[in-house]
């Protein structure tokens, strides 16, 4: 999969600040040219949302965060480039300018972006010398956790470029979806403008507040779009006679005087006071830095839900995250790592996210475990059991386990996890587990494994080969002058 080696942004602001954190965080180098005078510190808090963002989303090993460098002038910026994003303000002269600009300073095979919301690329590759490589790519906010991007191409737009675009987006862990004719606001913003007239025109006539029109959304069938999106909630609606039934039955209320998205809403000075009244009421409060940090998390959960659904497939962008993860999880695997013999490994960074709590904002259970198989499996990828390893039909798994709970991992706290190999042969290999609370360095809790090596296909155990077993010997003979950990060998329900 061909992947980006090197990006520049230019414009940081919302949208590019979002852009230049999913490249850094995807391990890509990024440079950027951005002459608002704060725009240093309007990035960094970006990147920062984003990385604690991704703490919360994955236990994945990313990759080694790019490079970040601001630059002077916008052609050294795009120097060395090979994926430029454009996202100044959304003013058809300037960004014709600035894509302009770019396409003059750029190397000849560098692909350009504009992350317009709504402009054609054909009005914008007018003055370019070589518009064959100027395409829209539409983001979402946040950029960093949304995945989908519309790619657009111009009338000069060429098709290899449109390809290129579409592979080097999963690498980063984004969906491009090619919109196959240019039309103005392209598709989803043609969707949101028509909900966003409605909604001021319900505002305007007192229907309801924005309080109210936001509960609508978000407590019915925004739930169902963030899996199914609409024509297949719909398809359900029609029942077991599908969507030919459901347009048949309500096909009939497109021609019924129920909307007005034909009216245009004066947004005079008294309603737009009324929707700023309303929606400071709404905010109780939260600074946008908050309410940021509390829609990051809430994806963050609908994420990890979505991922788990379609018995274990994903289900949407949760699929798209699970693929995603998959590809961190085999770049990872098979690494030779160097570690210090005096210690147990350190193998798992991670943040407890919102979709692991209970009521009580408490680590559950089950998280507990799934934690300390991230940490079995960090210790297998170092010895060789890769993604390679296991379709190959040979694996290690747990046939044994015991966990205590020492203390209580919380929503939002950063913690980690140790490994300390007990014991191995060739069949068998015997590991004590520790999670920390990373600020405070206390133990959260142990486990306990027994892990055999396996045939998959035959079904049965099989001693290791030799050289996966030498390694992990290794590790066991270093471990072997450590102190046996404090737990080791316990049974449930045994006294202290």
């Amino acid at each position: 999969m061909t992947r980006i080696n090197k990006a520049a942004c230019i414009g940081g602001g919302v949208i590019g600040g979002g852009w230049i954190a999913r490249f850094l965080l995807a391990g890509i180098d990024v440079d950027v040219f951005d002459p608002h005078p704060e725009a240093g510190r309007i990035v960094g808090e970006v990147i920062a949302n984003a990385e604690k963002a991704y703490a919360m989303l994955t236990g994945a090993p990313l990759p080694p965060r790019g490079r970040l460098r601001f630059c002077k002038t916008l052609e050294e910026a795009v120097a060395g480039a090979d994926w430029i994003q454009e996202s100044v303000p959304e003013r058809l002269d300037l960004k014709r300018g600035v894509l302009t600009q770019i396409d003059a300073a750029a190397r000849p095979d560098a692909l350009i972006g504009s992350s317009t919301s709504g402009l054609l690329p054909t009005d914008l590759q007018r003055d370019m010398k070589h518009p064959e490589r100027l395409f829209v790519a539409h983001p979402y906010n946040p950029v960093y956790l949304l995945p989908l991007v519309e790619i657009v191409g111009g009338q000069k737009t060429s098709a290899a470029t449109i390809k290129a675009a579409m592979d080097r987006l999963p690498p980063i862990g984004m969906k491009g979806v090619h919109i196959a004719k240019e039309i103005e606001a392209f598709v989803g913003d043609r969707l949101l403008e028509a909900l966003w007239r409605e909604a001021l025109w319900l505002i305007h006539d007192d229907i309801c507040t924005v309080e109210t029109l936001d509960d609508v959304i978000r407590y019915s069938f925004g739930l169902r779009w963030a899996q199914m999106g609409l024509f297949q909630t719909y398809r359900i609606a029609g029942g077991e006679a599908g969507m030919r039934h459901f347009l048949a039955q309500f096909g009939p209320c497109l021609a019924w005087p129920w909307t007005k998205l034909t009216d245009v809403v004066d947004l005079d000075d008294a309603l737009i006071e009324k929707i700023g009244r309303q929606s400071d009421e709404q905010a109780a409060g939260l600074s946008i830095r908050e309410l940021e940090r509390i829609r990051d998390e809430n994806l963050v959960g609908i994420l990890q839900a979505l991922k788990g659904g379609d018995g274990g497939n994903g289900w949407g962008a949760g699929k798209l995250l699970k693929d995603f993860e998959q590809s961190l999880w085999a770049q990872g695997g098979g690494a030779t790592t160097s570690f210090d013999p005096s210690k147990p490994l350190r193998l798992v960074e991670t943040k407890v996210s919102p979709a692991w709590v209970d009521y009580n904002g408490h680590m559950t259970e089950h998280r507990y475990l799934q934690v300390f198989g991230d940490t079995s499996d960090a210790l297998l990828r170092l010895i060789g059991v890769d993604f390679a390893y296991v379709a190959a039909g040979q694996s290690y798994y747990t046939v044994e386990s015991h966990i205590r709970h020492l203390g209580e991992a919380k929503l939002g706290q950063a913690i980690h996890s140790t490994c300390q190999v007990l014991g191995v042969d060739e069949k068998r290999l015997h590991v004590f587990h520790t999670l920390y609370n990373t600020e405070r360095g206390e133990a959260l809790a142990t486990a306990e494994h027994m892990l055999l090596h396996v045939d998959s296909k035959a079904g049965k155990a099989t001693p290791a080969p030799a050289a996966l077993f030498d390694k992990v010997k290794a590790i066991a003979e270093a471990h072997a002058t450590l102190a046996a950990p404090e737990g080791v060998g316990r049974h449930v329900g045994q006294r202290r």
